[in-house]
């Protein structure tokens, strides 16, 4: 199977690291020309990529160059954060790396995009997996690229040929209390949860947990919420971050709104669960693939990753260990995308794994 990763690291945002990024993954592969290629970037490179780009694509032998820019990357060799770096992934063989108006198959498309290019309506057209660029502002001459160049769109969209794939979200977080009922909302204000006011509800899920009169972690707490509470207990849930609360008034403000009627759990960000989670995320892509992964892409945010897991990924550490020497890219971003039940979600805190095998 030809496909095989890469990755360079340099005290310079220099094209050269892009080129030998390649170079390497298609010496690996045994390879001399690319039908296509994954190319992330540290930020470094972010404000003018197409060098880079360019002399990645020179050694690839091919036009269909894609990725972007983003604050970490990693492959299943090693990840970086602050400091320069390149990172390729290589297709050669019966695999290809294709534009999504290609897709006549109806492949899940593989999307990347900046912060600032995200919108709905192109976010629930066609199934979608990937992330989001680490750029944080969207702003600047591009941070996304396909065909070799630099795209002012700010998304990116394409599809891998001749495989078999299996993706699904790992959320890594500890559920604290049973699904309660939406009963007052204002905008993003969750007044009313069961028959308590969310604040007073928010404390005594942690109190209950945690046997504690400590205040909780705001920035590590998270509301899980779906329309039923069923699919809470599934997992098939959407989540979203705490903002604030009002303690005169008991409200919690939410990064989302949530209607009447929607069912709410309160949730945790804790590393143990995580990790668990991760290998339980693995395990289910392989029995779903029906055999061992060839390859894997991996969207983590950058509120995982290493700042998770004190200094460590043992996201990337799970994956490596349950399929060595499996070529595995991916990039720490500032979101996720993948379609759960039925519906493209935008996650925040989580991972999207995603395995191929050939067919």
């Amino acid at each position: 199977m030809k496909v095989a990763t890469s990755i360079v690291l340099g005290r310079q945002a220099s094209p050269a690291l892009a080129s030998q990024a390649v170079n390497n993954a298609m010496s690996k592969a045994g390879i001399t020309t690319a039908n296509g290629v994954l190319l992330l970037l540290t930020s470094e490179f972010a404000s003018n990529p197409q060098a880079a780009i360019m002399a990645a694509a020179k050694v690839a032998g091919c036009t269909q160059v894609a990725g972007c820019s983003a604050t970490g990357i990693f492959t299943e060799e090693d990840w970086v954060l602050d400091t320069p770096a390149a990172a390729a992934m290589v297709f050669g063989g019966d695999i290809k790396l294709a534009l999504a108006q290609h897709n006549d198959a109806g492949q899940p498309l593989l999307t990347m995009a900046a912060p600032s290019a995200i919108n709905s309506t192109w976010l629930n057209h066609h199934i979608r997996y990937g992330g989001i660029s680490g750029d944080a502002t969207g702003h600047g001459p591009f941070s996304v690229w396909q065909n070799a160049k630099g795209d002012v769109k700010g998304h990116i969209e394409m599809f891998l040929s001749g495989v078999k794939m299996a993706t699904k979200a790992s959320h890594g977080l500890m559920l604290l209390s049973t699904p309660k009922q939406v009963n007052a909302s204002k905008q993003f204000d969750l007044e009313i949860l069961g028959k308590q006011k969310a604040l007073r509800a928010l404390q005594k899920a942690w109190n209950n947990h945690y046997k504690t009169e400590e205040a909780f972690p705001l920035h590590l707490m998270m509301a899980v919420y779906a329309e039923s509470a069923d699919a809470i207990a599934q997992g098939n849930y959407h989540q979203t971050s705490i903002i604030s609360y009002d303690e005169e008034n008991g409200s919690i403000t939410l990064a989302h709104a949530l209607p009447v009627g929607h069912y709410v759990s309160w949730a945790l960000r804790d590393a143990t669960t995580a990790e668990a989670d991760m290998a339980l995320t693995a395990d289910t892509l392989a029995n779903e693939l029906g055999s061992h992964p060839d390859f894997g892409l991996l969207f983590s945010c950058l509120g995982r990753g290493p700042y998770l897991y004190n200094g460590e990924d043992l996201d990337l550490k799970v994956i490596t260990q349950k399929f060595p020497n499996m070529p595995l890219l991916g990039f720490y971003g500032n979101g996720e995308i993948t379609c759960i039940d039925g519906q493209n979600q935008l996650l925040p805190y989580s991972t999207v794994l995603s395995l191929f095998s050939a067919r």
